[in-house]
């Protein structure tokens, strides 16, 4: 299958729009391998983008530009920012989804957890830029996925399977409808109706085939 689809620009994944590429430039600078420039964005949005529930932070953003202009996101809104650096550097970017709990347990039900799958030496790795913080600790691996949480069976916590070309259409609209964090939390959703672009993916790695269907 081509992947041509994941890297296709949309209203979310705006890596046209000045900032993104003002910031690829940034970041990409002198910068010629495929597997560098990944790395570096990773980091970038893991580390320099906060995530908003951590820092009760006063705005919600969607789309990559504006995650760029305020600096903070939820795990959705920071796959679409790391999407946007990847796709503009030619580099396939997709989104993958996990259904998890809101808090520890399930007693505030469930949501939809986004991170993202990036194409690179002709093969897909998942790497999860939702950030670090005293219960989360997330390396760049090319290897293991570089998850943020793993699914717990005491919970109802799983993998969609497959790869994804577009955000979560709706985690995007409670995004776009919240006014704050805790409209937010409210506002989640916790379930998926849209197909993967990618059902399957053959892997060198036998240790990652399981994380692609």
């Amino acid at each position: 299958m081509s992947v041509d689809i994941f890297l296709q620009e949309t209203s979310y994944i705006d890596y046209s729009s000045p900032i993104v590429r003002d910031q690829a430039k940034a970041l990409f600078k002198s910068v010629n391998s495929e597997l560098e420039k990944v790395r570096i964005a990773f980091e970038f949005v893991r580390d320099e983008i906060s995530h908003s529930l951590d820092v009760n932070a006063p705005v919600v953003t969607a789309k990559a530009s504006d995650v760029l202009k305020h600096k903070t996101g939820i795990c959705h809104a920071k796959a679409n920012l790391l999407a946007a650096l990847l796709r503009s550097q030619r580099i396939p970017t997709g989104m993958c989804y996990q259904h998890l709990t809101k808090k520890d347990d399930d007693s505030e039900g469930y949501c939809v957890h986004c991170f993202n799958a990036v194409h690179v030496g002709h093969r897909w790795i998942k790497l999860d830029a939702r950030g670090n913080n005293d219960r989360v600790s997330v390396a760049f691996s090319l290897h293991d996925p570089a998850i943020a949480f793993a699914n717990r069976p005491q919970y109802n916590e799983f993998f969609w399977p497959g790869i994804f070309a577009n955000p979560h259409r709706a985690s995007m609209n409670a995004l776009e409808a919240a006014k704050n964090m805790q409209e937010l939390l409210k506002a989640l959703p916790d379930h998926m109706l849209e197909d993967p672009d990618i059902v399957e993916v053959e892997a060198e790695d036998v240790r990652l085939r399981s994380w692609f269907w």
